[in-house]
């Protein structure tokens, strides 16, 4: 045995541990506003306190224990705690990546832990349904800094004629589209177009309507309670599909229902997480928070439900593009990708 192998394994250990328990703290900031608070300027604990209304000796103890894992910096001198402007922009700011919302989902997802082991004895899934709420909500902060940055500016753009078909006056799908964030964004860029959200989820549909009238989209934009293998209307110009395909207990009725629902030149655009058809070029960082949501949350859903096909949140291209062959379409191609994403335009 070599025993500097074991140090770096148990260095990796101790980092992993210590990030697991971070995360609670990190939720905390997130639901109490701390993160912004303190990206207001530099305080010590004890001018933190004053700021956020919260006691001293509980803020004294998550300052340093943020920065510690390096979310928040640290002057000796002066024994004050802030925000780089990196870190404003990831945790603090309306339009960066809000990534302490993705914490929110996998402590949301972690809850479920003890079905989630009972469910590899048995092979039973778990549906999305059944998770905790910080899953829904927190899966729809952490997505949607990412289609603001991407959908409008750079999705559409990439697929052929859709900008043009949106802009002077098209009908959409959105498939899975759990709190309406994608619908609502796709409706404001292009007024002339209407957009029919979908989710089996109740829960998430119910405040997809709510977000549509708050924003007065209501007359363009609608949503309906419906699988992406049921759900309502044809000729569709777009389909979209965001992060659930992958999801689903049958993704090959899901596809051959958007082939019968398109219009005979609509495009569906489908984002998945991105991924390698070959095993071991996952095996990353990225990787492994995919694998790590998709043990808890795609796996078991796709399994809960008709079909069992669990893909998975890794499934790869391959897999993909054998999915839309089996359905009959005829055009496939990879339209963008980010460090998180890979984009499709699907056609018949």
């Amino acid at each position: 045995m070599d025993h500097d192998k074991v140090k770096e394994f148990l260095g990796r250990f101790v980092a992993d541990l210590g990030a697991a328990g971070a995360a609670g703290s990190v939720v905390i900031g997130h639901r109490l506003g701390l993160y912004r608070a303190l990206a207001q300027g530099a305080a010590t604990p004890e001018q933190f306190a004053e700021r956020t209304g919260c006691h001293v000796r509980y803020l004294t103890e998550w300052l340093r224990g943020q920065a510690a894992g390096g979310y928040v910096s640290y002057d000796p001198a002066t024994e004050a705690f802030s925000l780089t402007e990196e870190q404003a922009f990831c945790l603090a700011d309306p339009d960066g990546p809000d990534v302490s919302a993705a914490f929110l989902v996998v402590l949301g997802y972690l809850r479920a832990e003890p079905r989630i082991t009972e469910a590899f004895r048995t092979g039973e899934g778990v549906a999305w349904h059944e998770h905790d709420e910080d899953v829904f909500v927190g899966c729809d902060a952490f997505y949607r800094p990412g289609y603001v940055a991407e959908l409008i500016p750079n999705w559409i753009p990439a697929l052929d004629g859709v900008d043009e078909k949106l802009t002077a006056r098209a009908r959409v799908a959105d498939l899975g589209c759990g709190l309406g964030s994608s619908s609502l964004l796709l409706a404001e860029a292009y007024p002339r177009t209407s957009v029919v959200g979908s989710d089996y989820h109740a829960e998430s549909i119910e405040r997809a309507r709510k977000k549509a009238a708050e924003a007065g989209s209501g007359d363009r934009v609608s949503f309906e309670v419906a699988s992406a293998q049921t759900f309502s209307g044809t000729d569709y110009d777009l389909v979209m599909m965001f992060d659930c395909l992958h999801d689903l207990g049958d993704p090959l009725g899901a596809a051959r229902r958007v082939r019968q629902a398109l219009a005979p030149d609509g495009t569906w655009l489908l984002v998945e997480p991105y991924a390698s058809d070959e095993v071991e070029e996952n095996f990353n960082p990225v990787g492994r928070l995919y694998y790590s949501g998709s043990t808890f949350l795609c796996v078991p859903n796709g399994l809960s439900q008709p079909g069992g096909r669990a893909l998975g949140a890794q499934a790869g291209e391959a897999a993909v593009r054998q999915v839309m062959a089996d359905a009959g379409f005829t055009r496939f191609r990879r339209a963008a990708r980010t460090a998180f994403n890979l984009v499709y335009e699907i056609r018949p």
